[in-house]
């Protein structure tokens, strides 16, 4: 089995940071992305871009982050034992878009590396990622469209690969403590390093570069649907299980604030604008309620 080229998929992360940050700032058409270069005392940094504000945008950020070290913390090897006293590397960008219109779903995409080494062993190594949409207001073009092309990113790799990870990424999105998913999901896969590191990481590659192709589409025809304080209400109460899923259960929220990442940029996936109701329920037969009833179910979206 080839080695891992580390130095070729930072090369890659920090070039996919670069092409999605140009592609969201022209489907804005009013702010840029502001970077915030920072370092961590245990080893590596990254640059966080934050684009806030915007025409379109009300806040998204677009992340790389490269961190190593010489231990990992206790949580990352609890349940893999043969990771204990290896130096390890993990880097990736990660993203989340938050729109004003409420006809904007809010969207989330990452791809990761993962390399764990010591002296005399085979390093330990895996690859993750995949991307999810959480609409607010259904819209079966929209969903359609996002999973055929997370299906045609997978599909050259297998044609196995596509329902694999969109159940994986139904059952990974999925609020345990409100029996609801987050959305109606995409893709979603970890410990990929099979059948070896050229076929891996040109998966990783495919999926990370059609995040676009998936969402620029659906921004440009809802970034001008009419809207008012209803939809706009609904939207911040429905942003609230964004945080609570990100806070209670999301794998890489819980590594980073664990491994000594920089807290702000690992936080910036929460909405600046949130709203929780004490046992708030949409009415029955309105748009709202459509949400629950035919968008947060289990479903094959090339079929609808």
């Amino acid at each position: 089995m080839s080695l891992p080229d580390t130095n070729a998929v930072k090369q890659y992360l920090l070039d996919l940071q670069d092409r999605i940050c140009q592609s969201l700032e022209a489907a804005d058409g009013q702010q840029q992305f502001t970077e915030d270069a920072w370092e961590r005392e245990a080893g590596g940094g990254g640059r966080t871009r934050v684009l806030a504000n915007g025409a379109v945008i009300e806040k998204g950020g677009v992340n790389f982050s490269h961190v190593f070290g010489d231990n990992l913390p206790g949580s990352a090897t609890a349940h893999r034992s043969e990771l204990a006293g290896r130096s390890f590397q993990a880097m990736g960008v990660s993203l989340v878009i938050h729109p004003h219109n409420p006809y904007v779903p809010t969207s989330h995409a990452n791809v990761r590396f993962f390399i764990a080494e010591k002296p005399g062993a085979d390093p330990v190594w895996w690859f993750g990622g995949g991307f999810d949409l959480t609409p607010y207001y259904g819209n079966d073009e929209d969903c359609r469209h996002w999973h055929e092309t997370a299906k045609a990113a997978c599909d050259p790799f297998g044609e196995e690969i596509y329902p694999h990870f969109k159940q994986w990424c139904d059952d990974y999105f999925y609020l345990k403590h409100r029996q609801e998913p987050r959305g109606i999901g995409g893709l979603f896969f970890d410990d990929l390093n099979e059948p070896d590191f050229e076929h891996a990481f040109g998966l990783m590659q495919a999926i990370g570069n059609a995040y676009t192709d998936a969402y620029l589409p659906i921004i440009e025809r809802n970034k001008d649907r009419p809207y008012g304080e209803r939809e706009r209400d609904f939207q911040l109460h429905r942003r609230g299980r964004y945080v609570e899923f990100n806070l209670v259960y999301d794998r890489g929220t819980l590594f980073g604030l664990q491994s000594g990442g920089r807290t702000e940029s690992i936080l910036m996936s929460l909405p600046p604008e949130v709203r929780w109701g004490y046992d708030w329920k949409p009415e029955d037969g309105t748009p709202e309620a459509e949400l629950y009833t035919r968008y947060l179910q289990p479903r094959n979206w090339l079929e609808v």
